[in-house]
């Protein structure tokens, strides 16, 4: 489906203009949005805008890293737009002297809202490639802050939890994998921005640099959100393995302390299995009950052993 938009010399904002009327004088600027384009559809951009073949290619293949070249006159971005559940979608946007075209194989909440903003602009003058363009990216970068908030209050009932459990250490690193998915697309945006800002080759970057330079710094602070988070996840999960390794160790110890008791007891009994005939403890009288005292109090001196050392149980 197609969407345009333009702005007449008088400052009008009219939609649904026709493909044929957007170059008319009439119109001061125009922008045309692609929204899950047919293959019909697709072919404007080569046969009415006559976009180069590289960036056609791009739009038509998801590109795996934000961004931006600059071809014939046009400055083409990619960019990433990422759902609830941390699904990456690439929006394609090509800025000319006085249009943007937008290309999105899905609907896309940033680019809704863009819209949103361009009807209610009550300074329609001011309407430009640059100023769609700095709306897109913003609404973009603005969605990113939901899920990391999501992840951290997360992280933040698990770490009251202790992370002791396996249930809760498994969605930790399922939390983990998201992060390095969002790393993977935040870390990428931020370097267009940076590059964006610094560009000779976008026409007026003196008069909108703040505005793109705050979408950097958003960018700059979700960097480091999601540093942090991997260090909670990494700390929860060394934390996890420590009791781990201590309960196994508590484990380990007490049965290691029940074997050491038995040893001597499997001696004893062991020797007097052997039923040689000349074992004079065999036939006396008491001997049975003889051998089961010694062997009981074997039994509770080292557990007293065991104990003062603390060995057995803690103290």
């Amino acid at each position: 489906m197609i969407f345009t938009y333009a702005i007449t010399q008088d400052n009008q904002l009219i939609k649904d203009v026709k493909m044929e009327e957007l170059r008319s004088e009439r119109f001061k600027f125009y922008w045309v949005d692609f929204e899950e384009p047919t293959n019909e559809e697709t072919k404007l951009l080569k046969e009415f805008f006559h976009f180069h073949p590289l960036a056609i290619e791009d739009c038509l293949h998801f590109i795996q890293r934000p961004n931006m070249n600059y071809y014939d006159g046009v400055l083409f971005f990619v960019l990433h737009s990422l759902s609830k559940t941390i699904r990456c979608e690439e929006i394609d946007i090509f800025v000319g002297e006085n249009y943007v075209v937008t290309f999105h194989k899905e609907k896309d909440e940033a680019i809704d809202i863009a819209k949103q903003k361009l009807f209610a602009s009550k300074e329609m003058e001011k309407v430009g490639p640059l100023y769609v363009l700095h709306s897109i990216i913003d609404e973009l970068v603005d969605c990113y802050f939901p899920i990391l908030h999501q992840i951290e209050d997360k992280l933040n009932e698990y770490e009251e939890k202790e992370a002791s459990s396996k249930k809760i250490i498994d969605e930790v690193y399922e939390i983990r994998r998201d992060l390095i998915r969002l790393r993977k697309t935040i870390i990428p945006m931020r370097d267009l921005l940076y590059r964006m800002i610094n560009s000779k080759r976008i026409q007026d970057t003196k008069q909108i640099h703040h505005y793109f330079s705050d979408i950097y710094d958003h960018l700059m602070k979700l960097t480091d959100m999601v540093a942090s988070n991997q260090e909670v996840t990494s700390d929860m999960r060394e934390n996890y393995m420590s009791i781990q390794s201590n309960r196994m160790n508590s484990i380990m110890m007490t049965l290691t302390v029940i074997t050491t008791i038995f040893m001597p007891l499997t001696f004893i009994v062991g020797v007097y299995g052997m039923n040689f005939d000349h074992m004079p403890e065999l036939h006396w009288k008491y001997g049975y009950f003889i051998t089961l005292g010694i062997m009981l109090i074997i039994v509770m001196v080292m557990i007293f052993w065991f104990y003062k050392k603390g060995w057995l149980f803690k103290k």
